[in-house]
């Protein structure tokens, strides 16, 4: 929890809706720091926490349902401002003796509300505004408490925003915090800044003084080692790190033979010699290689990646001496997952990045990220001076192209995909692409085509091309990049990559699909 914003913080309770991270995403964009816990969290927690103003979430329950979620009456007995979206409007007016009744029909996308009051939450609407929002629910308020007054109505429910006499709770069944509710910023922050105070307090220069300093206090004279990637995570953990206890952070790289090309190269040149870093380098690629050969199965891939990953990092960091800590590039979310209210979702996949370590190393961890989303970081790694080419990497997976490679790895096949995906990527970036896209990169399927090549018949690999526009990774768009372009990347693959005949482009958006291969 962040001490430097005592009293400047909203508290956000999470009653299983999918939106509850784009509530605190809004809230951190108006510069109010904010916190996710369950809505059935220890109520001495809520108490220490020492709110500003309290959020409640939406979620996928009906309130008359046996196992609803109940709304903690601490929350409205607290006398802190109380804002319940979608569910938490429901709950709240359920608490307090309303009633909420199945709706005559469902209610899902855009609508339009009439604002009745334009005070409050809608201080600076016109009266009587017709207000584009997003609803998403089934249920709908029949009957207010008898302190309460409709603050906006929609054709569909007739309560679509309230408050009480009191000016302490209010609730909304729309959803302002997505992107298809316009003017949702300017709801949340009538409510953030002008009903519950809040200053604008959360700014990334802040965060890194706070951050630095606590990592100070807290490493001492001890040592920290940490697996650096080269990616934005572990890059900004780095610096970090490095800006508060110096040459006492030891970053280990390891090649794992599944890199970009001329990958290893690059990142220890820009952490040794652009940044100053002290970074340990280790070429396990044979090690990692011999241990997939003949290896198809993607789930079985990853916990090899991870167990020879685990093995090399803890045989370098016993190498050291006197080292006390170790560092993760932990994010908000990865919190927030293992928290939330219904329990971590189902496993699709591993994750990305390798678990294991604190046990095997007996080590304290230093998680300085961990109450920050990707965007957060990397404006604290533009607060830091990172340059340009780290802070805009696209993700890049733990795994790396073990990922990207459907069915046995070999070295040959690290090969052919490494010289497409460089290709690939040099000429997005020279086409001006690169930095409008969240993630693009080159698979290797485990099929075969039939093509021609000169006079003869061949019968060669084939390199799919990936694209996708994201906020998050939650969710993914394919990316509509001109057919010039494809044509251009498909003919160079072709001429330039010695066993590829053919080139697709994946059009598939997430869900259903995934954005890595496997």
């Amino acid at each position: 929890m962040i001490e430097a914003v005592a009293g400047e913080k909203i508290l956000i309770l999470d009653f299983g809706s999918q939106y509850t991270q784009l509530i605190a995403r809004r809230v951190r964009e108006l510069n109010v720091y904010c916190e996710i816990h369950p809505c059935n969290v220890d109520l001495d927690k809520i108490r220490r926490f020492r709110a500003r103003g309290i959020i409640l979430s939406g979620g996928p329950s009906c309130i008359y349902d046996p196992d609803a979620p109940p709304l903690p009456p601490l929350i409205l007995e607290s006398g802190v401002p109380v804002l319940g979206i979608c569910y938490g409007l429901q709950a709240t007016i359920h608490a307090l003796g309303g009633k909420v009744e199945r709706a005559d029909h469902r209610e899902y996308g855009s609508a339009d509300i009439e604002i009745l009051k334009n005070t409050d939450l809608f201080s600076g609407f016109a009266l009587h505004e017709n207000l584009p929002v997003w609803m998403s629910h089934g249920d709908r308020v029949e009957n207010l408490p008898a302190d309460f007054e409709i603050l906006a109505a929609s054709k569909n429910s007739p309560v679509a925003a309230v408050k009480n006499s009191a000016g302490t709770i209010f609730g909304v069944q729309f959803h302002p915090e997505v992107v298809h509710t316009p003017r949702g910023a300017d709801i949340l922050s009538n409510f953030v800044h002008g009903i519950c105070g809040c200053g604008r307090n959360w700014t990334m220069a802040g965060f890194i003084e706070t951050t630095v300093a606590e990592i100070r206090r807290r490493v001492g004279d001890s040592k920290v080692i940490l697996g650096l990637s080269g990616g934005v995570d572990s890059s900004v953990t780095a610096i970090l790190i490095h800006q508060a206890i110096g040459d006492k952070l030891t970053p280990i790289f390891v090649n794992n033979g599944l890199l970009r090309k001329n990958e290893a190269e690059q990142v220890l040149a820009m952490y040794r010699d652009r940044l100053s870093l002290k970074v340990q380098y280790v070429d396990a690629s044979k090690q990692f290689l011999d241990a997939l050969r003949e290896v198809a199965d993607p789930e079985e891939k990853r916990k090899i990646i991870g167990r020879n990953f685990i093995e090399v990092f803890v045989a370098e960091a016993d190498k050291l001496k006197d080292v006390d800590f170790l560092a993760q590039g932990t994010l908000y979310p990865d919190v927030i997952e293992s928290v939330s209210f219904k329990g971590p979702s189902a496993t699709i996949k591993s994750h990305h990045n390798v678990g294991g370590l604190p046990e095997k190393l007996d080590l304290k961890l230093v998680e300085p990220l961990r109450e920050l989303f990707k965007d957060e970081v990397r404006a604290v790694g533009r607060e830091l001076g990172l340059p340009a080419e780290v802070l805009g990497r696209h993700p890049f997976p733990g795994p790396g192209l073990g990922v990207r490679i459907p069915g046995p790895i070999t070295e040959a096949r690290v090969r052919v995909l490494q010289e497409a995906d460089a290709i690939f990527i040099e000429e997005i970036q020279k086409a001006g692409w690169y930095d409008k896209i969240w993630q693009a990169f080159a698979a290797l399927l485990p099929v075969r085509s039939v093509g021609v090549m000169g006079d003869e018949r061949s019968y060669e690999n084939v390199v799919a091309l990936r694209a996708v526009h994201s906020l998050d990774g939650m969710t993914a768009d394919w990316v509509h990049l001109p057919y010039s372009l494809l044509a251009k990347v498909s003919n160079r693959i072709i001429n330039e990559v010695k066993g590829v005949n053919r080139v697709v482009y994946d059009v598939s958006s997430k869900p259903p699909a995934t954005i890595e291969w496997e």
